[in-house]
């Protein structure tokens, strides 16, 4: 489990770095010799995408979403934990269908590419509905965890991370 989540972590970090990076070229190359990058606008959209879906997988484990606690925090341990399985589920039951569907996306693009390079697009939405699949897959796991009573709670995810980082 560690391998998959460390992957998943890479995946998503090398997406954020190449978005980073060819934002930072077009800049740089359109003030110094007034060029751009081509397709250096649909590149970055493409890779969002992808960034996006394999950080939805992260987040949906780690159960760290952005999230209002109005209500968690004011519950007793049992029912908090019964809100948790009841939130991963809905989670679980939206992110399935939305990885089913990326996949439809996937075959029906066809012959499409960017506008100036026409590089396939399929290859781009492939990419990001594997990582809708990680998403969904992490979502049960993380349902049966939280149902066994196995999950980590954010916090002993945090500490445990310190400790691997030297912190």
């Amino acid at each position: 489990m560690k391998r998959l989540l460390s992957a998943t972590e890479t995946v998503a970090a090398l997406f954020l770095l190449l978005i980073a990076v060819l934002t930072a070229g077009n800049v740089l190359l359109r003030d110094v010799f007034s060029v751009q990058i081509p397709d250096w606008f649909d590149g970055s959209r493409m890779l969002q995408g992808i960034a996006l879906f394999w950080g939805f997988a992260l987040a949906t484990y780690y159960g760290s979403h952005i999230c209002v606690d109005l209500l968690w925090e004011h519950l007793q341990a049992r029912n908090q934990r019964r809100l948790d399985l009841l939130a991963t589920a809905v989670t679980a039951a939206f992110l399935l269908p939305v990885a089913w569907m990326t996949w439809v996306k996937v075959a029906g693009t066809g012959s499409q590419g960017t506008m100036d390079l026409r590089l396939p697009l399929q290859w781009f939405y492939a990419v990001a509905a594997l990582g809708a699949c990680v998403a969904a897959a992490l979502a049960l796991v993380r349902l049966k965890q939280l149902w066994s009573g196995n999950a980590a709670s954010p916090d002993a995810i945090a500490s445990e991370s310190g400790a691997m980082h030297g912190s």
